[in-house]
């Protein structure tokens, strides 16, 4: 990773992004993707493609996507605090004493998750034990009224997002929030720069696909499978790392940060297209892990797999730490080595390989 790559990563993961609002991100990861690609579109939902030969019939497109959950102001009590509900899947567990920034109009007004301490709430009767949710977790602004609080510009569905900055743990891990699955936007655009680098003429389309509100139900993902229509379609996101004593290995599979990027087996994993993957990667020595997904796979695979007639796709998982959390860890050589692999299959792949499973079957 240079420092240029290294500028643009802080600067688009340190930019918040809800779901739903994903524009400001799209704007830095456009300019960034610019000098690498012929052509791009966007939609009116937020939706940024970046195209390298357009005019090609033959369509690939990799995609992540660009929005990290946070809340939505959901009531204003007269006391002047706030209560919030869920934009995506975030956490009311977490939140307590955590800060946080309002968003309204452009500008961002700090707040924090307010709790009770310990010996308020934790005492003799256990009955009445307070448990962070919807009713009881606080959002504090420094207000004293509703007024005050609706004089800032706050409103009934203003969006609220953590307070947590991109940080690095002993120069290996990256760490904070909405790294799900904003690092996987920045590792296709970090495929962009390879290909236009190493001056790599492709001999198909490649749309470099940035997809809005896939913590909602994988919407975004849908509007672009249906308007590119790609032939291939191979999507990244994040996976968990099940090593901390958190996970059951037996039930969520044993998978590390560290050790390479994991592939998948599941029904909308396409078998030809993951073969692909797998002959890279041993071809070119990156290391991969394997995951099983029960019936779907909760990414954006999904919705290119079943989009029409179906899109032969794939996916590409980097292993992530506290998934969900402010403190979301990924290894910088898992990063590099989904890079890697990206680029390898890429420069392998031939326009109108036939992928069907029944190319060797006749009657």
């Amino acid at each position: 990773m240079n420092n240029t790559s290294k500028e643009f990563l802080f600067k688009y993961l340190n930019n918040t992004a809800p779901t739903g609002y994903e524009v400001s991100g799209q704007k830095i990861w456009l300019e960034y993707i610019r000098p690498y690609i012929d052509d791009y579109f966007t939609d009116a939902y937020g939706n940024a493609v970046g195209v390298i030969n357009p005019q090609a019939n033959y369509k690939v497109a990799i995609e992540a996507h660009a929005d990290e959950i946070s809340w939505y102001v959901n009531y204003i009590n007269k006391e002047g605090y706030m209560y919030v509900t869920r934009n995506g899947g975030s956490d009311y567990e977490i939140s307590p004493s955590m800060r946080a920034k309002i968003h309204v109009d452009g500008k961002t007004i700090p707040a924090v998750f307010g709790w009770p301490a310990i010996h308020v709430r934790d005492g003799a009767d256990r009955k009445s034990k307070k448990v962070p949710d919807m009713e009881t977790v606080i959002l504090d602004c420094g207000c004293h009224s509703d007024e005050e609080v609706k004089a800032l510009g706050i409103q009934i569905g203003s969006v609220v997002t953590f307070d947590a900055d991109l940080a690095m743990l002993n120069d290996t891990y990256f760490v904070g929030r909405g790294l799900d699955n904003r690092m996987g936007g920045f590792m296709i655009a970090e495929v962009a720069r390879k290909l236009k680098e190493n001056k790599v003429k492709l001999p198909f389309a490649l749309y470099i696909a940035n997809a809005v509100q896939e913590e909602v139900g994988l919407r975004g993902a849908g509007m672009l499978a249906h308007r590119i229509k790609p032939d291939i379609a191979i999507v990244t996101d994040v996976t968990h790392d099940t090593q901390t004593p958190h996970y059951n290995k037996i039930k969520q599979g044993d998978l590390a940060c560290g050790k390479g990027p994991v592939l998948s087996h599941a029904p909308a994993i396409q078998h030809n297209v993951l073969k692909l993957l797998k002959d890279a990667a041993q071809q070119n020595n990156i290391p991969i892990q394997w995951q099983a997904n029960s019936r779907v796979t909760g990414t954006d695979t999904d919705a290119f797999a079943y989009c029409g007639e179906g899109i032969p796709s794939a996916l590409i998982s980097l292993p992530l730490k506290y998934m969900h959390t402010t403190v979301e860890m990924v290894h910088q050589n898992d990063i590099e080595q989904c890079i890697n692999l990206f680029y390898h299959v890429l420069t392998k792949l031939q326009p109108h390989q036939n992928l069907s499973y029944f190319q060797d079957f006749k009657l």
